[in-house]
């Protein structure tokens, strides 16, 4: 089981649960994801879950548990829609209940690690801690990364959380020299190693050519082939 955050929104979480989701697939494995809280996506729009049926495919069981149609943090989405809050125990019970039919259940949050789910400030963090998860940290590649997932890192250890490693979500067609720096960096700020490096747009991808890049950005932790220090000499040479 594992437990997808951020260090902010719109880092690529979506599309690296996907990634993750369609390699265990072509692994043979059966995967569920599970998404606790949708914000900003209205009753009959496709949201995330899509996203990662469209990409993964349909072999994956999806579950969302709440949607609220403002984009906002699940709790004051909740306060503004009159729908209930998600309950942390609501999740991990949902989340149990998929991992006994699956061999990988992903659980993918909103946003951050601390990002709200209710008025006692309960969130994805309560969620991993009670399950035992692992932590994935989908990171920005760029300025500011570092000090993001720093403190995501720290807020895990300090609640006794394992982050299993980072993962660049959105990597760009023309790094800069920060994006390159971090590939070495990164590691370090999340106090654990550099999982995969997944290339900007892959969300536009045929499900073929997604799973062919999913293989490539992805470590053989996850079932792909790639390598940090490979990914970053060949980054390099190409400034």
């Amino acid at each position: 089981m594992l437990v997808m955050t951020g260090t902010g929104t719109g880092v690529g979480k979506t599309i690296t649960t996907a990634a993750i989701a369609a390699l265990a697939v072509a692994g043979g494995q059966r995967v569920a994801v599970l998404k606790p809280a949708q914000t900003g996506v209205l009753p009959g729009e496709p949201g995330d879950l899509d996203d990662v049926v469209r990409l993964a495919g349909d072999a994956v069981t999806t579950r969302e548990l709440r949607r609220y149609p403002d984009p906002l943090s699940p709790e004051a989405a909740a306060r503004r829609s009159g729908i209930p809050t998600v309950d942390p125990a609501e999740v991990a019970r949902a989340a149990g209940e998929l991992d006994e039919e699956h061999d990988l259940t992903l659980i993918e949050g909103a946003g951050g690690l601390l990002v709200r789910f209710d008025e006692q400030g309960s969130g994805l963090a309560d969620v991993a801690w009670s399950l035992g998860a692992l932590v994935i940290i989908v990171a920005e590649a760029g300025l500011g990364t570092l000090n993001a997932t720093a403190l995501t890192a720290e807020v895990a250890t300090r609640r006794g959380i394992n982050v299993a490693g980072v993962v660049v979500g959105s990597w760009p067609a023309d790094p800069d020299l920060a994006a390159l720096s971090n590939l070495e960096d990164l590691p370090t700020a999340a106090g654990a190693p550099l999982l995969g490096v997944l290339p900007a747009g892959l969300g536009a991808a045929g499900r073929e050519e997604f799973v062919t890049q999913a293989r490539a950005g992805l470590s053989p932790w996850f079932g792909g082939e790639f390598d940090p220090e490979t990914f970053a000499g060949r980054a390099s040479a190409q400034k």
